[in-house]
């Protein structure tokens, strides 16, 4: 029998409806959230990204301070303008897309970031929050895929789940969730250095690829019955497309998802959840304002 297909657009858009809800009272009371999205240069990839937050931003009903500079900007101009919306009061959130050209220090970039207003959740600060488990902005992605397996009553408690992927975006903080208490999995992560893949993915009951290759998994990698979560965005050529490229993930989606009990499609699965999780982040943010 085939896994049941995890319609990540659907979950992504009840969790988008619940933070317009929560974005109207706190306009109410006289906030509105705002998130200022800095794009720096042309990237076809990441200028779709930004158009994509600016339309969720609409449709949560939240202010938009999207800013895009030429390629040619410099590192002193960019931290000039973060300073600027650290310091500015009607912005609660700060997102600078991913990649930056390669005359910016992307660390440097990030680290002048106020952590408050860090949405992306990279700061250091948050990230060490993150680990000792104190209230801080989760990693979109990471964050969306646990919120996906808990919308989908997936159990992670006492589950061996396995992360294929060490980065600082996803594979990495993905771990560091599984392993909280509200989650309580055992969790091993494998990454290129790790010799017998395969015998470990098969110990899996759940399995999140994150590598960024496509077919990393394969049928025979995967334990009957395990939830597969696919992180992967790999683009191929394709010349039927009007792209020019079609998506694939990290996953061969065709023949796990006759071994899997969940599977996550490509587009359509943890994809739509990394824009949720931002407008909450975002929302969160603003909410906290009230606080102090």
């Amino acid at each position: 029998m085939s896994a049941v297909i995890i319609d990540g657009k659907q979950i992504a858009a009840d969790v988008r409806a619940g933070v317009a809800e929560r974005t109207s009272r706190l306009k109410e009371r006289g906030v509105t959230p705002c998130l200022a999205v800095i794009l720096v240069g042309d990237n076809p990839a990441s200028v779709s990204y930004v158009t994509g937050k600016q339309k969720a931003l609409a449709e949560a009903g939240m202010a938009d301070r999207s800013v895009h500079l030429p390629g040619n900007t410099t590192e002193t101009d960019l931290l000039k303008l973060i300073d600027g919306l650290n310091r500015d009061s009607s912005v609660h959130g700060i997102l600078v897309q991913l990649p930056l050209p390669e005359h910016i220090d992307e660390n440097k970039v990030l680290l002048a970031i106020d952590p408050a207003k860090d949405v992306d959740g990279f700061h250091p600060v948050n990230v060490g929050n993150m680990v000792i488990g104190r209230p801080a902005p989760l990693p979109c992605t990471p964050h969306g895929i646990i919120v996906m397996l808990q919308k989908m009553n997936i159990k992670t408690d006492g589950a061996h789940a396995v992360v294929i992927g060490r980065s600082n975006i996803v594979g990495k903080p993905v771990a560091l969730l599984l392993l909280r208490r509200e989650c309580n999995a055992t969790v091993t992560v494998c990454h290129t250095g790790t010799g017998n893949l395969a015998e470990i993915t098969r110990q899996a009951d759940i399995l999140i690829a994150a590598a960024g290759r496509v077919n990393t998994v394969t049928a025979d990698m995967v334990k009957p019955g395990a939830v597969v979560i696919d992180v992967g965005v790999n683009r191929i050529p394709d010349e039927s497309k009007k792209s020019g490229f079609h998506l694939a993930g990290d996953v061969d989606f065709e023949r796990v998802k006759e071994i899997a009990s969940y599977i996550t499609p490509v587009p359509g699965g943890v994809g739509p959840m990394t824009i949720a999780m931002l407008m909450v982040n975002t929302l969160e943010a603003a909410e906290r304002t009230l606080g102090k």
